[in-house]
């Protein structure tokens, strides 16, 4: 009543009207202005990241998720493009997707854990702070969810899952075969850590420049975030850890570009998958060639049956010769030389790297679930790629007049035996046929030497390798130099040929035979404490024990070592 006697009295009451429809205006335009400044709040929460550091702190981080465009990942709510590893019921984990992202800085080769690892992960047990976030995450479990960082953090998935890897070192968290993952309709490369090696699988428009050492993957769409400027550098050659076998092999750059990317034309364009390795590091050594480059490339190339091409980087003359038989067998195509390439090589599937999924040497992971391949299928590979004839040792029955062949592997730069004539003397007595020999570089012909003989002694070395060409159930002698070498001649050759289906036997040469003696003093550390030289670190070890060192064989020592051989035979 008192506000209508004054309103009565100031305005007429056309004018209280106006001023009531004004007031109408005013308080429409307060209440549109409330919800729209309030809107994002009055909303459901925003889905939250859980990201949980395996660093050293072990600390846990929570991450808010700020791009409200989700990926679509797949069309079904059982597939996912990432599963993670968590404690949670295995059907919650089925159902669930996560992101794995590691943020790698160690810039080393070495094989210990990554570093400050952040791993995006869906679980409903972590912690109360987390559940509402995992209620969300559970909701939109058929879409691949973005995490705000602005770090370079290298996105990937571990375990069966995907690698989206920004990587500057070829350092990748371990991971097992997968598909390759499509965002937006482009094509991600699959990058995977398999014991001593790195390498990518893509499919897509891939272009290939020998000349900057890159792998562009093209894209036709131009709405990409996470395309232009991601990159995944990467040394294809199977002996990560080893900083010094690493640094002598080129390092690639795999790239994912738009389709609106400044990038080369493809100027050869093929129809078969390729396969990029490298031949640097220490594959100029017989051993590590096989070990490192012929083994994985056999693991890697051949699902394909020989329908794939290989590119070679720090491809030298010699030694593409020296392999050329079993590159041939491995593919029907001509071998290109990418560093030296002037063409754009265009494929729309290729490996970069190769798969060594051991650390072992010379060996396969006797695991079927590993490898479809074991030992056995790479020797048989072999036996046939140069048309071996023999496939088992010869078994000496008694009153047999069979006489197993032995094969003295000779050496005349180090580790060298001063008394073959004696050695090749005693052997015949015991009823063997002695053939002496030195691997060159013609593999082909000592592979047929050796797949001829029953029993192979050599000197810890190189030519130790080709015992991959021996018949099943032959025997191999190692006679370990002195020095401390045997964790050597254990990891390098006892094993391996184990793995071989070939019996073993070890001959460790007293001081007495080694030529050490006529150089240095009686008292001096490297006769005295071998112990002490390897203090020094491998080089001294090398240039002393490995380099300087011939072999003098006590022939009566030794002669029951080749009695033990022939009983193993009989077996």
């Amino acid at each position: 009543m008192i506000y209508d006697s004054v309103l009565g009295r100031s305005f007429s009451k056309q004018e209280q009207k106006k001023l009531g429809y004004w007031a109408f205006v005013a308080c429409l335009f307060i209440a549109l202005s409330f919800f729209t400044n309030f809107k994002p709040f009055l909303g459901p929460l925003s889905v939250l990241n859980l990201r949980l550091s395996m660093g050293e702190d072990e600390k846990l981080h929570l991450f808010s998720d700020t791009d409200s465009s989700l990926l679509i990942a797949n069309e079904t709510v059982g597939s996912s493009s990432s599963t993670a590893n968590d404690t949670s019921s295995s059907h919650e984990e089925a159902e669930i997707m996560s992101t794995l992202i590691v943020n790698d800085t160690d810039s080393s080769h070495g094989e210990s854990e990554i570093r400050d690892a952040e791993i995006i992960m869906n679980s409903t047990s972590i912690d109360n702070a987390t559940s509402r976030s995992q209620e969300v995450f559970k909701e939109s479990h058929t879409q691949n969810m973005k995490t705000n960082d602005t770090s370079n953090s290298p996105p990937l998935v571990k375990e069966n899952d995907i690698y989206m890897v920004n990587n500057t070192n070829s350092s990748l968290p371990k991971a097992t075969d997968a598909d390759v993952v499509t965002k937006n309709n482009t094509i991600e490369p699959l990058c995977t850590l398999m014991g001593r090696s790195d390498f990518c699988e893509i499919k897509g428009d891939i272009r290939i420049d020998g000349k900057s050492s890159t792998v562009f993957i093209v894209s036709s769409e131009t709405d990409i975030l996470t395309a232009e400027n991601t990159s995944w550098s990467i040394r294809p050659y199977a002996r990560k850890g080893d900083q010094a076998a690493m640094g002598a092999v080129r390092e690639w750059t795999v790239k994912l570009v738009t389709g609106a990317s400044d990038i080369p034309q493809c100027t050869q364009n093929h129809s078969v998958p390729a396969i990029l390795f490298s031949a640097g590091g220490y594959a100029g050594n017989h051993f590590h060639a096989f070990t490192d480059v012929i083994l994985p490339l056999f693991l890697t190339s051949r699902p394909y049956n020989g329908e794939v091409q290989f590119l070679i980087t720090n491809g030298r003359p010699a030694w593409i010769s020296k392999f050329e038989t079993i590159m041939k067998a491995l593919s029907r195509y001509q071998l290109i030389s990418i560093d030296k390439s002037q063409d754009i090589h265009c494929y729309d599937s290729m490996t970069v790297g190769l798969k060594r999924r051991t650390n072992k040497e010379l060996s396969i992971d006797p695991d079927p679930s590993s490898s479809p391949y074991s030992m056995k299928d790479f020797r048989k590979f072999l036996r046939s790629s140069y048309s071996l004839k023999k496939t088992r040792a010869t078994k000496i029955r008694n009153g047999s007049k069979k006489r197993p062949r032995l094969l003295i592997i000779s050496r005349k730069r180090s580790r060298a035996f001063t008394n073959v004539g004696e050695i090749v003397t005693m052997a015949k007595r015991l009823g063997y046929r002695v053939v002496v020999a030195e691997p060159d570089a013609d593999v082909s012909g000592f592979a047929q030497i050796i797949n001829s003989c029953d029993v192979v002694m050599g000197v810890h070395g190189a030519g130790l390798t080709n015992i991959v060409f021996l018949p099943e159930n032959a025997v191999l002698v190692q006679v370990i130099p002195f020095g401390g070498t045997e964790w050597l001649s254990r990891t390098y050759f006892e094993e391996p040929a184990k793995g071989m289906n070939i019996r073993y036997l070890d001959y460790k040469i007293r001081l007495e035979e080694s030529t050490l003696i006529q150089q240095y003093p009686a008292d001096h550390v490297v006769l005295r404490d071998p112990s002490a030289i390897w203090k020094q670190g491998w080089s001294a070890v090398e240039s002393i024990y490995l380099r300087q060192q011939n072999v003098t064989l006590n022939v009566n020592r030794f002669r029951p070592t080749l009695v033990k051989a022939l009983d193993l035979l009989h077996q």
